[in-house]
């Protein structure tokens, strides 16, 4: 489809094609000049990504309109669940100026290396390899200060160049907004030599401040002709153990664990809203509304610690998870349910889950 910009005369041939700038419906539009003067033809880049992105399965882009609403940490548990059920699962950090992957990963201080086969992601596990401009900085302060085409020029080189090797999945963590970095990723990713599908996955939050921003990405997707798979509201509410909780009536902790001896209580509330805005944005832009997470405390440790939510790898070592994520793990069983809707939609097999991931 021939790239347009908004003020082009009436029947604009496109500035990739031959006649742009150079066609009688070019006479008088502002932007003759630059397309007559601009390299024609098609990206020579996007062959060289179709070709490399041809052993992935499925693509799937975390997206939202708003920043702060979880992106990363949706796509780093996400990754994670994936991972654990015995996909082979890539996670690509294109928030050129904001990476925050690494860290969800446990992966920083980690470097890219280069061998005959381009550039090799750092591993997380056997089957979960991450690519992210963090693993490049000399210094983790260090403030990425780039345009738009250099920040392109990265991604492009991030799925051409580094060897990902046969994937069923490739998690792209996205910075916020419609512009460059969306723009690149969505053209590389469905060019008309890519194989594979490509789907969208949104992330809101249940202010009206956020959904405002969200239903321009939904507009975007559909602009750029990508599936959203489904929208995910994240921090719907907080539940919390009650033992984290301080009441101004002392006796009450006391109290509660006398009439309730080795239950787990949680407390719930709602921090942002409880009226439905993303459930009207969903029916009023005909896409799925795929789940609801919780604020939950230990959704936050995991992700400082680098380590999942999902719970161990099969026969490996809980220890550490389960330092990270504490008792509560409220979040969890509405994170499985939107893995098992992703897996589903995107044609694989739902897993059972085992015993030890399951939280009572």
């Amino acid at each position: 489809m021939p790239e347009v910009p908004e003020n082009a005369n009436q029947h604009c041939p496109g500035t990739s094609s031959d006649q742009a700038g150079k066609a009688a419906a070019c006479a008088g539009c502002p932007n003759q000049s630059v397309c007559a003067t601009a390299p024609k033809g098609p990206d020579p880049d996007l062959a060289a990504i179709a070709q490399r992105m041809s052993a992935v399965k499925n693509k799937l882009l975390v997206l939202s309109g708003k920043g702060g609403v979880g992106k990363s940490t949706v796509s780093a548990q996400l990754a994670f669940a994936l991972a654990r059920r015995g996909f082979e699962v890539g996670l690509l950090d294109i928030d050129i100026c904001g990476p925050s992957v690494p860290k969800m990963l446990g992966l920083e201080g980690q470097e890219v290396h280069s061998s005959n086969l381009g550039w090799s992601p750092v591993y997380v596990e056997d089957n979960l390899a991450v690519m992210s401009i963090g693993f490049m900085l000399p210094n983790p302060d260090e403030a990425v200060i780039w345009r738009g085409p250099r920040k392109n020029g990265l991604i492009k080189q991030f799925l051409k160049d580094v060897h990902w090797g046969p994937l069923d999945f490739l998690v792209v963590d996205a910075p916020p907004g419609t512009s460059d970095e969306h723009i690149t990723i969505t053209q590389c990713l469905q060019w008309r030599g890519a194989a594979g599908s490509t789907a969208a996955i949104i992330v809101t939050t249940p202010q009206d401040v956020a959904v405002i921003d969200v239903r321009k990405e939904v507009s975007f997707c559909r602009k750029v002709g990508l599936p959203v798979l489904g929208v995910v509201e994240n921090m719907a509410g907080l539940i919390t153990p009650l033992e984290c909780c301080t009441f101004t009536a002392a006796p009450v902790l006391a109290l509660l664990a006398e009439r309730f001896p080795g239950v787990l209580l949680r407390v719930g509330t709602e921090v942002f809203r409880a009226g439905g805005a993303s459930d009207r944005m969903c029916a009023d832009m005909g896409v799925e509304l795929l789940g609801r997470v919780p604020l939950d405390p230990g959704l936050g440790a995991a992700a400082d610690a680098g380590l999942p939510i999902v719970g161990p790898p099969p026969g490996g070592d809980d220890g550490a998870a389960d330092a990270a994520a504490g008792p509560t793990a409220a979040c969890l069983p509405a994170l499985m349910a939107i893995v098992d809707k992703v897996v589903e939609r995107t044609g694989g097999k739902v897993l059972t889950m085992q015993p030890q991931d399951r939280v009572a």
